[in-house]
């Protein structure tokens, strides 16, 4: 009996380093089951990822096998080659504090993390939905940690830039915006609505209480400088925010782009002077066909380009939703762009698609779809 308890322990540990070797990975393969090295699928949806002494690290929504609301919080992962990852746990966790911000059951969506260089602090922002109000509070939240795993502290939610306007609205334009009111307008999609759209007709209504805040994403500039890029206006307009030195609160210097366009999950990354965002439209869970905009300055003007998907499914964005673009780390052009191709019976198991971003011979990038890449053979380097 004791060789037979021998023997089957053996065979136990045989099998369980067995598993563990089968998840080193020795490519990235979009749309499958990413498995992480306990053999778990990464649950870091809407994410974003941070480079660090040496170490990349993904941030993401924890996301329940079924329902959408948010039970656990912000999980990070950690990597030195972007394609084997170990789950470092939970960065940012729920409060089980009743009519706290983020109370267990609010909605915790696109974290995104940058460090930092005055303070030497982590700083989370991620679009807060309070629970039991669906998605009407429209916030931004707030979290700082010293180190990039955490644990973060919440600092507190709001609605950017209240009692502020766009730094190019004139004082004509402020006055023309006052006069507008939402009763004249109860249909939506005439040209005189979207006309009151652009005018700001949802920019002046929100103005005293701070713009809506929901899908997002963070940039530092060359300069350090930190910009907050959200869907405001009932999704319907994109605003660039500046973020205070500390990246946490905000100058009052805010822009719109694309006023009326309905445009979510942006993406952001600098190439050659250029800015270059890529979006999605506002379709809920389904996928549809992405946008892209460039300007030489973050405070525009944005011109819209058609969606840089090419190839079979392209103008279902490879049924998949941006969520960040990043550069390979010791690369002078490697660009990946991430996103999630949801899966809304059970958002824990959606996919991840991650995607190497081409450029054409006048710049403007491209995203074909691969059925599996290395960012070493791809770029020459994961670091």
């Amino acid at each position: 009996m004791k060789l037979k308890r021998i023997l089957g322990l053996a065979f136990f540990l045989c099998a369980m380093v067995a598993a563990v070797e089968a998840q080193a990975l020795d490519e990235i393969r979009p749309g499958q089951e990413w498995p992480d090295r306990k053999g778990e699928h990464i649950n870091a949806h809407g994410g974003g990822l941070l480079f660090h002494e040496g170490k990349y690290y993904w941030y993401g929504e924890n996301r329940p096998a079924r329902g959408f609301t948010t039970e656990v919080g912000v999980e990070v992962y950690s990597s030195s080659d972007l394609m084997n990852w170990e789950d470092e746990g939970v960065a940012l966790a729920v409060s089980e504090e009743a009519g706290h911000d983020i109370e267990r059951g609010c909605i915790m969506e696109r974290p995104k993390v940058v460090r930092n260089p005055k303070t030497g602090k982590f700083v989370m922002l991620f679009h807060l939905e309070l629970k039991g109000q669906g998605y009407a509070a429209a916030r931004v939240g707030f979290a700082e940690s010293d180190s990039p795993v955490g644990p973060f502290r919440f600092i507190r939610s709001l609605r950017p830039n209240a009692g502020k306007w766009p730094v190019d609205f004139s004082r004509r334009d402020i006055r023309k915006a006052k006069k507008l009111k939402e009763a004249d307008y109860k249909e939506w999609w005439t040209p005189e609505w979207r006309e009151a759209i652009r005018e700001g007709l949802l920019l002046a209504r929100d103005v005293p209480g701070g713009q809506m805040s929901r899908d997002m994403t963070v940039y530092v500039d060359d300069d350090g400088k930190a910009y907050h890029i959200y869907s405001a206006e009932e999704n319907l307009t994109l605003n660039i925010a500046e973020l205070t030195d500390d990246y946490l609160d905000y100058t009052g210097r805010y822009v719109r782009v694309a006023p009326g366009g309905q445009n979510e999950a942006p993406a952001i990354f600098k190439r050659d002077g250029v800015y270059w965002m890529i979006t999605s439209g506002c379709t809920g869970w389904a996928p549809n066909e992405a946008r892209m905009f460039k300007a030489t300055s973050l405070w525009g003007p944005w011109e819209q380009l058609p969606s840089p998907f090419v190839g079979k499914d392209a103008k279902k964005s490879f049924h998949t939703q941006g969520t960040y673009i990043f550069k390979v780390e010791g690369t002078e052009d490697g660009f990946v762009f991430m996103a999630d191709r949801w899966n809304p019976r059970s958002l824990k198991n959606s996919r991840h698609i991650w995607l190497p971003i081409d450029f054409e011979a006048d710049s403007t990038p491209v995203i074909r779809w691969v059925d599996g890449w290395s960012p070493v053979e791809r770029f020459g380097t994961g670091l």
